[in-house]
């Protein structure tokens, strides 16, 4: 008897050839793929590893962007947004490449990784790029992934209990509850007279901390459709501010201050930013509306948030 047949209707098995084979074959190890696919969860971050409390912020720090660099990324950014936490911003080719051919793909050209003390040690965590890359339409990142383990470690995932499937996470589908904004739900916070022009201003505006601002990064995607600057920026202070937000928001065991910095990209003539109300809520997605953390305790700090964008943009 053939080890392979295709069952017709009349139940009868009629022997395949065998290109047919490992089509079947092929086919069925596919479909196999696509359905466990689908059901894996993704959470928004990874621990990394921990390093020994006796070390100062300023050594965990440093030795970190060795790593980073040593495995092909380029650090663009660093700041210290309170206390024993330092963020820093990287990039590498996969991710550029990435963000120069997805729809508002400019949002996931920075990796950002934070250096934070809790409980007598330094916690070195990042963002997942393989949740970023879903929730903000990229292509995979397997290689960014690949570095950033060999960089920093990757002890294990955080940030949601059960993790969010790809087709919950993807852009179009996920959103914190009823009209709560989407990815692309874009704030579109000033237009100018050309790119030059556009960028000229946003940096003018960091670079005189509006709003309270601090210039973390400046990052241009090469290859996009239309010319594309990133700023990554910390906001000091106020119902919008860091420490504001983190301090009520996030009080878990593992930290994922590496939701910080935010981000104003220029695309064209057009200055946009993320919905903050979609950006802290895709970042810490299990947060509850209600009680001692919950959303409620932060209701002002969206509206805070776009009002410095726009001073820093010049709108008032």
């Amino acid at each position: 008897m053939p080890p392979f047949f295709v069952l017709h209707n009349d139940n009868r098995g009629v022997p395949m050839n065998k290109n047919q084979s490992f089509a079947w074959i092929l086919a069925a190890g596919l479909a196999v793929s696509a359905t466990a696919q689908a059901h894996t969860r993704y959470k928004p971050f990874i621990l990394g590893h921990k390093a020994a409390g006796s070390e100062t912020m300023t050594q965990v720090a440093s030795a970190t962007r060795q790593a980073l660099m040593a495995n092909g990324f380029r650090v663009v950014g660093q700041y210290v947004p309170f206390r024993r936490t330092t963020i820093l911003c990287a990039t590498d080719p996969e991710m550029l490449n990435a963000a120069a051919h997805a729809r508002h793909g400019g949002f996931g050209a920075v990796e950002r990784i934070s250096v934070t003390k809790v409980h007598g040690k330094w916690q070195v965590s990042y963002v997942n790029p393989a949740y970023m890359a879903i929730a903000y339409g990229l292509s995979p990142l397997p290689k960014t992934e690949a570095a950033l383990k060999s960089a920093l470690g990757a002890q294990r995932p955080f940030g949601s209990r059960h993790g969010l499937t790809r087709n919950a996470l993807k852009p179009g589908n996920y959103h914190y509850a009823l009209f709560m904004p989407y990815f692309n739900n874009v704030y579109r916070v000033r237009r100018f007279s050309n790119y030059t022009t556009a960028v000229n201003a946003i940096r003018t505006g960091l670079a005189n901390h509006a709003g309270g601002t601090t210039l973390v990064y400046e990052v241009t995607v090469p290859g996009a459709a239309k010319p594309t600057t990133v700023f990554g920026f910390g906001i000091k202070g106020g119902k919008g501010g860091d420490h504001h937000i983190l301090r009520l928001i996030d009080a878990h065991r593992y930290r994922g201050y590496a939701y910080l910095p935010y981000e104003m990209m220029v695309v064209g003539r057009r200055v946009i930013a993320l919905r903050p109300r979609y950006r802290i809520a895709v970042n810490f997605p299990d947060t509850a509306m209600m009680g001692s953390h919950g959303f409620m305790n932060i209701i002002s700090a969206p509206g805070a948030i776009r009002k410095v964008m726009r001073e820093v943009a010049g709108r008032r």
